[in-house]
C-alpha cells in the first residue's frame, strides 16, 4: 500500500511532467524545391506545432539522394513522381504515393509560335531536362508520333541539366528547350514563351484533367505505424500551399527561395505554382494517371517502369 508520502511524490511528479511529445516525421527535402517552401510557410505560421508535429528535415541536393534515403531508412517522406513509385513497387519495393502537385513544364522558346506542331521542331535543335526517360520526354515524344513525327530521330536532341538548357536557349545555341516547370517560369520572366504545354499534351494523350505529376512518398509501415501524424501532415501542407497561393505576406516569406530576384518574375513563378495546386478527387486522379501509364509503358519499356503495362492503382495512398 502507498503511503501518503509516496502518494505526494507520485502527485507531484504528474504536475510538472511534460506533455506527450509531438510526433516525429523525418522529411528528406531539396532547399530549392516546393516542398521547401512549404514548410518554410508552415514553420513560419506554426503550421506544424498546431498539428503536434515535429518535422526533421534533412537537405539534399538531388531527388535521387532523397530516393535513397527513404529506400534505406534514412527519412520517413519524400516528393517524388508515382512513375518511379510503380517502378520501384514492380521490383519488389513496396511504397506509397500521395498526391502533391501537378504543375508540369513545357517547350519553351522564344518565339513560341513557330514551334506549335511536332513537325515544326523536325530538324531543329530541341533541348531535353531530365534525360532520356525522364517522362515529360516521353509524353512529349508520344505527342510527336500522333502526328507522325518521331522526334528522336527526327530533331536533334541536347539532353542536359535544366539550367544549362535554360542558358544556352538564351544564348541561341538551341532552338526550344524542353524545361522542368520552375525554369519555364524562369525563362517566361526573360521573354521566352511556351510553344508546346504539356498540361495540353496530357489531355491529347487520354488525360481528362492536369494529371498529378508529384506526391509524398513513404512505406506502407510507415502509413500503418503513424497514420494518424501523417493525416495532420497532409491537412498542415494543405493549409501551406493555401497561404503561399492566397496570402501575399505568406508568399514573400518565400519568395527569395524561388530563385527570382524580380517581383514579376515571382509573380510569375507564383502563378505556375498555383495553377499546379491539385484540385480533383483522388479517383480522378488515379484514372488520369492510369491512362498517361499506358503511354509511358509502351514508350519507356521494363527500362521506364520495371515490366508492368499497366498502373497498379493501389500505390496511390487512400487515407482511413
Amino acid at each position: 500500500m502507498f503511503s501518503r508520502i509516496s502518494i505526494l511524490i507520485v502527485a507531484c511528479l504528474l504536475a510538472v511532467a511534460p506533455a506527450s511529445a509531438a510526433e516525429k516525421i523525418r522529411l528528406a527535402i531539396q532547399a530549392t524545391g516546393t516542398f521547401g517552401w512549404e514548410l518554410a510557410v508552415a514553420r513560419a505560421y506554426g503550421l506544424d506545432k498546431a498539428a503536434d508535429l515535429d518535422l526533421e528535415t534533412t537537405e539534399l541536393a538531388t531527388t535521387e539522394a532523397g530516393k535513397i534515403a527513404l529506400i534505406g531508412g534514412g527519412a520517413d517522406i519524400i516528393i517524388s513522381d508515382w512513375l518511379w513509385v510503380a517502378r520501384e513497387r514492380n521490383i519488389g519495393q513496396p511504397l506509397l504515393f500521395y498526391p502533391h502537385s501537378t504543375a508540369l513544364g513545357a517547350v519553351m522558346a522564344k518565339e513560341p509560335q513557330k514551334f506549335a506542331k511536332a513537325a515544326d521542331l523536325v530538324g531543329k535543335k530541341l533541348g531535353v531536362a531530365g534525360g532520356p526517360l525522364d517522362k515529360s520526354w516521353l509524353l512529349l515524344q508520344a505527342w510527336g508520333l500522333k502526328q507522325g513525327v518521331d522526334l528522336k530521330s527526327q530533331a536533334t536532341i541536347v539532353y542536359g541539366a535544366p539550367a544549362l538548357l535554360a542558358e544556352k536557349l538564351a544564348q541561341g545555341e538551341i532552338d526550344a528547350a524542353l524545361e522542368f516547370w520552375t525554369f519555364c517560369a524562369r525563362l517566361e520572366a526573360k521573354g521566352f514563351g511556351r510553344a508546346v504545354d504539356l498540361i495540353d499534351v496530357e489531355k491529347e494523350l487520354g488525360a481528362k484533367n492536369p494529371v498529378i505529376v508529384t506526391g509524398y512518398v513513404f512505406t506502407p509501415a510507415f502509413a500503418a505505424r503513424q497514420g494518424a501524424a501523417l493525416a495532420r501532415f497532409f491537412t498542415m501542407m494543405a493549409q501551406a500551399k493555401k497561404l503561399i497561393a492566397e496570402d501575399d505576406s505568406a508568399f514573400a516569406k518565400i519568395a527569395g527561395m524561388t530563385g527570382l530576384p524580380d517581383a514579376a518574375g515571382q509573380a510569375i513563378v507564383r502563378r505556375y505554382y498555383r495553377a499546379g495546386i491539385p484540385t480533383d478527387t483522388l479517383d480522378s486522379e488515379v484514372a488520369d494517371a492510369a491512362a498517361l501509364y499506358k503511354v509511358l509503358a509502351k514508350l519507356g519499356g521494363p527500362q521506364l517502369v520495371g515490366g508492368d503495362g499497366e498502373l497498379d492503382r493501389s500505390l496511390f495512398y487512400w487515407a482511413p
